[in-house]
This record gives C-alpha cells, structure tokens and sequence, in this order.
C-alpha cells in the first residue's frame, strides 16, 4: 500500500487527477478535519477514490489551489458518493461556495436495505464486506505534518472501501426499486440553509423555552450575537459564551452591565470587556422592537391527552411493516411522526401518509387507529392482521 500511496501536494497532480475523475461515472470523497478550538473545521485531508484510482488531496500542502476539486463536486453528471455526509458537505460548500450536486449517501441507502438506523460505516463496511476497519489512527491529529503511511492508509481506506460499497449497494437499491427513496431522503439534506451560518438564524439551533415575544426577540439577539462573534474570532460558540448563557439572557433580558453581570452563567469579569456593551445594546434594541424583530413560530398543535398505548401500537406496527420490506423504520417515520399520527390521524403533516411511505405503512396505521387492523400475539410472535366489522 505505502508503494502506491498517492498524496497530492502539487497543482499539476491535483489538476491531473482531477480531469482523470471527471470521465468517470462516480467518485468516493471522505474528509479528515478538526474543530475542536474553532468555529469552521480545519480541512486537514482529503480522501477521493474512482472506480480506476484513488489518491489523498493535502489542502494544506502551500499554495494548492482547490479549484478543480470543486468542480467535480459541483458537476451533476458525476456522482459523489460519502457516508453520512453532514460534516463534509458543510466543508464543501465552504469551499465552494455552493452545495454539492448529485450525492449518493451510503448510510441511507443501508438503511433503505434494512441496516438500521444512522449506521456507522464500520458496521457497514463489516456487514457488506465482512473487512473490519482498522480504528487504531481515529485520534490522529490529523492537522500535524509529517503524517506517518499507516495513518495515510488508514484515511484512504474510508475511500477504498466506499469505493467497493457502492456499484453493488447501489444495484441492489436500483433492484428493488428504491433508488426514488434515496433521492427524497438525500434532496433535503441538500438545502443551502443547512450549511449556512446566518447569525439571524442561529437562535434556531436553540431549544424555545418560552413563547412569549420579548423573550423570542431576547434569545435571537444573544444568538445572533454570539454567532458573530465565534464567526469573526473563528471560534466555538461556547468559547464566546455557553447556551445557558443564551437562555438567561432571553429569561431576565439585563438593561446594563451590572444586571448582566448579576446574571450566573455570564462568567466573572465579562461585563467589564468592550463586548459586553455591545451585547447588552443588541438585547435591549431586539426588546424595544420586539414585534418585528422577534421570530413567528409556529402554530403548536395541542396533543390530545393518553396517546402513549396508540403510539406503542403504532410503533409495533412500523416495525412489523418495515421488517418486512427489509428497511430501517426511521426512513418511514420517527417518534414525532408517530405522535403526529396517533393525535390527528389523516390530518397529521408527515411524509408517512404520502408516496411510497404510506404505501409500506401509512395506509395501514390509519386503518389501525379506524379499528380496522390489530396486533396479535401467535407464539412469541406479534402480527398484525385485520380486525372483522
């Protein structure tokens, strides 16, 4: 492995590898970074495999240009294969400056073939493959130069493997026709304001513990706040001030910096910094202005009372349906849905009353909450049958 180890540190071998990549019909792409002391992760590696080659991108080696990477990211007839792709994406759209077109998701095709849910590659690669991954390079810090050949290979191997996964995991999908599902499942996941970081949008990332306008306008303007801050000094939010820090702030809403510094998760100190002011200033405009400022959420649906026996039947339901067509329950529905369900039948807003969802199992849990299918014991095993008029 270490003779044919190829790691790209120039812009004519990436330019060269690249172009090769374009003619072919798909690429495998992986990452190694860190961000553990800063706001954005630091791309340390990244790992690219074709059906005719592979090869490990340095986009720390001086003066590397991206660029050519970035086009066969952004170019739709080439298929990009990752496994759980989130964080990586997030990476690319940084670096492009667009999302990334055409992806194939290797953990939701599992899970579209009965692999459970949010399956770790390892797992993957052990069920499909029967290879375990070497796991003794994960704690690498992979930022440090000169990596060794045994932690090299052991970033390709997320590649090479991958790289074996796909053709058959992709057939197999294409065979029973659910390619259509792993597309639905994908498309979401594809959208800009995923990987964005609008400081207006960050309190949405923050759990509401109150509905009440003066508190939502209080809670955007300290997360909006800190979310500058962690993006200008290139930080973790956390580092700027803590989530509970978020909560106080929208709770008690400080006028000046001496109610501020009252305040117990504002550490000691903090209102004497020039940020603080700025902080307090952004709190009390949001306040004054709270009935445009403050965000419109929305309508909270009131559950009816008792559901917790309809949902477990739901839940067994699910569970039997998807059993059957060897697919992971979570890409049916997930316990949201399943109250939804259960509260407003026909009416609830879920994916698993439309399309091929609720041909598996929405059709037959509204005939469960009409009375008109049951679940039987027979032996040690549940069924699910109809239940006579």
């Amino acid at each position: 492995m270490a003779a044919r180890m190829n790691v790209i540190t120039t812009q004519a071998a990436l330019e060269e590898f690249c172009a090769a990549a374009a003619k072919r019909p798909f690429i495998c792409v992986d990452t190694e970074f860190m961000r553990e002391s800063t706001f954005y992760s630091i791309l340390c590696l990244i790992q690219v495999a074709t059906d005719e080659d592979e090869a490990i991108i340095d986009p720390q080696a001086k003066g590397l240009d991206l660029a050519p990477f970035n086009a066969l990211l952004l170019d739709a007839k080439i298929t990009k294969v990752l496994h759980a792709m989130r964080q990586d994406m997030e990476i690319f759209y940084k670096m492009c400056g667009a999302v990334p077109v055409n992806i194939f998701d290797t953990q939701i095709g599992a899970m579209a073939l009965g692999f459970g849910d949010s399956i770790g590659y390892g797992a993957l690669v052990k069920g499909r493959l029967d290879i375990n991954v070497d796991k003794g390079a994960r704690f690498t810090d992979w930022s440090r130069r000169p990596l060794t050949e045994k932690q090299l290979s052991y970033a390709l191997a997320d590649v090479t493997h991958l790289r074996d996964l796909y053709p058959a995991l992709r057939a197999e999908l294409e065979e029973k026709g659910r390619l259509g599902w792993i597309e639905e499942e994908i498309t979401p996941q594809l959208a800009e304001k995923l990987y964005t970081f609008e400081p207006e949008s960050a309190w949405e990332r923050l759990k509401i513990r109150n509905p009440k306008k003066h508190y939502l306008a209080a809670l955007k303007a300290a997360a909006a706040w800190r979310e500058r801050e962690a993006i200008a000094k290139d930080i973790p939010r956390r580092r700027v001030l803590k989530d509970d820090a978020m909560y106080d702030l929208a709770q008690q809403k400080p006028k000046d910096l001496g109610a501020l510094a009252r305040l117990r998760s504002i550490p000691r100190g903090f209102e004497k910094s020039s940020k603080a002011k700025a902080l307090v200033e952004a709190l009390n405009a949001a306040i004054d202005n709270a009935d445009d400022y403050a965000p419109v959420l929305p309508k909270v649906k009131h559950m009816p009372p008792n559901l917790g026996p309809t949902t477990e039947m739901l839940k067994t339901l699910l569970r039997l349906r998807t059993e059957y067509v060897d697919i992971a329950p979570r890409m049916v529905a997930n316990n949201a849905d399943i109250e939804q369900l259960a509260a407003f039948g026909e009416k609830a807003e879920i994916a698993a009353l439309s399309g091929w969802r609720r041909e598996i199992f929405g059709e037959d849990a509204l005939k469960m909450l009409a009375g008109k299918i049951g679940l039987r014991l027979e032996g040690r095993e549940v069924i699910a049958l109809p239940l006579e008029d």
